[in-house]
């Protein structure tokens, strides 16, 4: 009669972001404590609907039947998560600088590959501010800083995509 295998050790291993020859590996309570913010979880509801609750619990609906448009894809959503991303670091570090805005738009524009599977090849990102004498030094430092070290959608999205930033300042009275 053959012995029972038992399993001694189980460790979940990733490659490491700057060389494919490099792996960093952690237990499954290691990676699951750093994992434990990050879970979302996406439930299929029929009809080409999709249920997602990320991990603040404020459900959301996908429409992946492009053609009917009546809640976001996937796609529209990785766009509004690098606007909102960037956005939030930008009102950020303007308030910490002082500076007057009385209106931020973020708008953001994709452009997809024609190739499957059709990822962004270049996305666009235009800051539009409203403010009293906001300063031009002021914003794009903002912008950068979001741009090339806080925010964490453009980290992402970088290695695939070309990211390419503009804003335009609006003094009101």
């Amino acid at each position: 009669m053959q012995g029972a295998m038992r399993l001694r050790a189980v460790w979940i291993c990733d490659r490491d972001s700057v060389s494919a020859m490099n792996y960093q590996c952690r237990t499954p309570h290691a990676y699951h404590e750093e994992m434990k913010d990050t879970k979302a979880t996406v439930r299929y509801a029929g009809d080409d609907f999709f249920v997602a609750v990320p991990p603040s619990g404020h459900a959301l609906t996908l429409d992946i039947k492009g053609e009917r448009s009546s809640a976001a894809s996937p796609l529209e959503l990785l766009l509004v998560a690098l606007g909102g991303c960037t956005g939030a670091d930008v009102i950020d570090i303007l308030r910490k600088k002082r500076e007057h805005v009385t209106e931020y738009r973020i708008e953001v524009h994709g452009e997809r590959r024609e190739e499957h599977p059709r990822s962004f090849r270049r996305i666009e990102v235009r800051h539009i501010l409203h403010g009293r004498g906001l300063s031009d030094k002021s914003v794009a430092h903002a912008i950068q800083l979001s741009d090339e070290k806080y925010c964490g959608v453009s980290a992402t999205l970088r290695p695939t995509a070309e990211i390419v930033t503009s804003y335009e300042i609006h003094e009101e009275d």
